[in-house]
């Protein structure tokens, strides 16, 4: 029976010592390594940044690695096979936690089992946005327009996405699905091309994120329908949710922060604290809404429980539209 629990009591006496080794090694001036698995300069990078400024004083010094590639799997790998001493975390998002263990054939981690989750840092509402001109040529004011004219004209609309399995995609998917709509997708190669596409009226309707179409919104160019969120979202409260039409229809952008596997509880909870904290700050929430973002902070337990439904939720809508990268 000793020899039984002698691996298990190894295992807690190496957790046990890992706290402070880590705990020492912040005091200590070591760095925090925040792996960001996209490159510099879009949303994830800028507000991962943001947060690194404003943790400093607790944690020290926070460096930003960005490491692109693989739709995200590159940086995420990395930061499930980091020591799990507190001094390597990444940002998870609904591409490398949600979407790509269903798109790609073959995954260099386990979404489900190879990070600890720290805290959701934001959600950012997608919203299905409609060429102006094409929307006031067809007379579409409101979703119920345009479901009501796809279902009159099978076939006649097609909507745009950043390529086959990206968000965008999925969201139509899902969309097409709730209504019960025949509408031709159109891949491009990104979300830059995609959105050209829409706004020279190559294509008829995309599902964008909001911070990246809220000022074509502005600049009357795009006719912004709903919002993808469960509820209207505080940054455009205007636009209703496709759920108020299509019960049930909900698609977020999101990312937050994770750790590799097996981080210990005192160095989870030491990190959340941080990080959370600065989400409550009124300076980041204000930075954040410049970006079309909502900032989240929620417990680890929670972040981990909402990825779990993420990732269940994304595998029949991956599946059902047939998108695969080998």
């Amino acid at each position: 029976m000793t020899l039984a629990y002698a691996p298990r009591r190894r295992s807690l006496l190496a957790a046990a010592l890992a706290a402070p080794a880590a705990l020492t090694a912040w005091a200590q001036g070591k760095p925090l390594r925040i792996i960001v698995p996209y490159a510099p300069g879009g949303p994830i990078d800028v507000t991962a940044r943001l947060l690194a400024e404003r943790v400093q004083a607790s944690l020290g010094t926070v460096i930003i690695e960005n490491r692109p590639g693989g739709g995200g799997n590159i940086g995420a790998d990395l930061v499930a096979k980091a020591a799990p001493d507190g001094l390597t975390i990444g940002i998870a998002a609904v591409a490398t936690h949600a979407i790509n263990p269903w798109l790609y054939s073959k995954m260099p981690y386990n979404a489900a089992s190879d990070f600890t989750p720290i805290t959701q840092m934001l959600r950012v509402p997608n919203v299905l946005v409609m060429n102006a001109e094409t929307a006031d040529r067809l007379k579409i004011t409101s979703l119920a327009d345009l479901i009501a004219y796809a279902r009159a004209n099978p076939g006649r609309l097609n909507y745009g996405s950043g390529g086959n399995g990206s968000a965008g995609h999925l969201a139509g998917e899902m969309f097409k699905k709730a209504a019960g709509l025949f509408i031709v997708h159109i891949p491009y190669n990104g979300g830059n091309p995609a959105q050209l596409a829409l706004l020279s009226g190559q294509v008829d309707f995309n599902f964008d994120n909001l911070a990246t179409a809220s000022s074509n919104i502005k600049a009357g160019k795009l006719k912004a329908l709903a919002v993808t969120t469960a509820q209207r979202s505080s940054l455009m409260p205007e636009v209703p949710a496709v759920a108020e039409t299509l019960k049930g229809f909900e698609v977020d952008t999101w990312w937050g922060l994770v750790g590799p596997a097996k981080l210990p509880q005192e160095l989870t909870a030491r990190l959340h604290q941080a990080f959370a904290g600065a989400l409550q700050q009124p300076e980041v929430k204000a930075r954040f809404g410049q970006l079309m973002a909502e900032p989240v902070g929620n417990s680890p337990e929670q972040f981990g429980a909402f990825m779990k439904q993420e990732l269940a939720k994304y595998e029949s809508v991956v599946k059902a539209s047939g998108a695969k990268v080998d």
